[in-house]
């Protein structure tokens, strides 16, 4: 008669079985070659399961996949060319970026900086745009930088979107010394008024700043009358000068026309694990940059999307796009250190001047980590090859007449007097003042590279008075003639001046003292609109 199993027995049974079959299982998985092919087709199986999902899975904030690029911008008109080239704003299959390099393009405008940062840090954005010179601001707070931010392409140059606007009484930048100038904190506005006060040889603290969150309100408290002067944005400039009797635009960045240039910037992990997409959407910008110069109704295009994007009318956002100058390959090339021929203003130029600047005025607690560490050039080199020709060729420097007579009393922009010491009667420049050159001379040349410098050498009363005048023109030339040869700058942009002691210092009218004759032996630095 057979013997019925206790519930317990069958329970220990049914795990000896079990071990059995997990111990062979253990033997095949690790100990033959069957059991590495399975466990690699089963780390592939998961691999693809998890690249699955990432596609699948909607970026926060949008109905969008890994294949689809977000792009944050900011009511400006240097973003035509992508638009022109995505067919508009939105993600759609009739983007080039779609037809020709099998990826879509969401832009999305944000015009409040704080809310695209989150966004961004959410990965609700993949690309970012700001200034060069505000990057600092992004890349050197430790919370922000733990996301390795990094700038991966120029998009323009401000010209004439920005200015700084004045009251009746104020007709160079020299005089705002004292005044109240009402600025947005912290942003580009600083670098252009900290810019301009650089080339009139004032500091920030020769004037009173008025701190406001933004552009917009800086031209309302403008309009107000409580303030001397605003930076403000294109067309607030004109519409402020306007409700403001007797006030005016002093200057805005058709002159000071290298200091605010857009950046798109992204996560270096996502610029990493996304390369070949970034590498197309640079690309396919270029090329829309190439088009939109070549043929006014590809601008028009553009700006009918600008419209779009921003609720304005088609004219209105025509005008945006006249006030930037778009930049194509050549000139990213340039931007970003790539072309050790180019001597003008550099995208590390703005970025390590105004990391010191946003320390000194108390918007930084430390200087931000050196431009190397904060760029991502990959795209830029992997389309080398491919965006060749002149419609990619960088913007050529501007071409100036030769100046005439009424360019020796034409209004200054900004006077910058520096001592440049000379030898007793001699006008060729020794090794430290080359220097001084250098570093009191060269950046506002490169910042203001669209106006003419009238350079004016002046002596004391030593000497006869013809005497004097040659040597103080002969002064000026001599520092002209470094500038174009070390700095390449068109020796037509120069006017050149010798005053002898005829255009003495206030207060030194009489060389009365030793001290007086040194501050007259100066050579003055001034800008003129042309």
């Amino acid at each position: 008669m057979a013997t019925r199993l206790t519930a317990f027995a069958k329970f220990f049974i049914t795990l000896l079985i079990l071990g059995a079959i997990a111990g062979v299982g253990y033997v095949v998985l690790n100990k033959t070659s069957l059991g590495s092919s399975l466990k690699k087709k089963a780390e592939e199986a998961k691999q693809q399961t998890e690249a699955d999902k990432t596609k699948e899975e909607p970026k926060t904030g949008f109905n969008d996949d890994d294949n689809t690029i977000v792009v944050q911008l900011v009511s400006w008109g240097g973003y035509g060319p992508g638009l022109y080239f995505n067919e508009g704003a939105e993600p759609n299959t009739k983007s080039r970026f779609y037809t020709d390099y099998g990826f879509k393009v969401r832009f999305v405008l944000e015009n409040d900086l704080v809310n695209a940062m989150n966004a961004w840090i959410a990965d609700e954005y993949d690309v970012a745009v700001q200034t060069a010179d505000a990057f600092p601001l992004y890349t050197g707070p430790a919370d922000i930088n733990s996301y390795k931010p990094k700038a991966f392409m120029q998009v323009d140059w401000s010209r004439g979107g920005d200015a700084i606007i004045v009251k009746r009484g104020i007709n160079t930048v020299n005089d705002l010394r004292g005044k109240k100038v009402v600025v947005a904190v912290p942003s580009p506005a600083q670098t252009l008024l900290l810019t301009a006060l650089e080339a009139a040889g004032l500091k920030y603290s020769d004037i009173t700043v008025v701190k406001t969150s933004d552009n917009i309100t800086a031209a309302q408290i403008f309009k107000s009358g409580d303030v001397d002067a605003a930076v403000v944005w294109s067309p607030d400039d004109q519409l402020a000068t306007k409700d403001v009797p007797g006030s005016k635009v002093l200057l805005t960045t058709k002159s000071e026309s290298h200091v605010i240039a857009d950046i798109f910037f992204a996560k270096e992990s996502y610029l990493n694990s996304h390369r070949e997409m970034i590498a197309h959407f640079y690309e396919g910008w270029m090329k829309g940059v190439a088009e939109l110069k070549a043929n006014p109704a590809n601008k028009d295009k553009a700006a009918r999307y600008l419209a779009d994007l921003n609720k304005l009318g088609v004219e209105d956002a025509m005008g945006m796009t006249e006030v930037v100058y778009w930049t194509n390959h050549g000139d990213n090339l340039n931007f970003f250190g790539m072309n050790p021929q180019y001597k003008g203003q550099k995208g590390e130029d703005l970025y390590t001047k105004m990391s010191k600047n946003f320390v000194m005025t108390g918007d930084a607690e430390k200087e931000a980590p050196a431009w190397r560490n904060a760029i991502w050039t990959s795209a830029i080199q992997d389309a080398s090859d491919k965006l060749s020709g002149p419609q990619y060729g960088a913007e050529a420097s501007k071409t100036f007449s030769a100046p005439t007579a009424e360019d020796k009393s034409a209004p200054a922009i900004a006077n910058k007097p520096v001592s440049i010491n000379f030898a007793s009667g001699k006008f060729q420049l020794d090794e430290n003042s080359k220097t001084i050159i250098d570093l009191q001379f060269a950046d506002i040349s490169k910042s203001f590279a669209n106006s003419r410098v009238r350079i004016e050498g002046n002596t004391d009363n030593v000497g006869s008075g013809p005497t004097n005048q040659v040597l103080s023109q002969k002064r000026a030339q001599a520092v002209a003639d470094y500038l174009a040869t070390q700095f390449k700058i068109d020796r037509n942009r120069f006017i050149i001046i010798g005053n002898g002691p005829n255009k003495p210092v206030p207060g030194c009218e009489q060389n009365q003292d030793e001290a007086c004759k040194a501050r007259n032996r100066r050579t003055d630095f001034v800008l003129v609109a042309d």
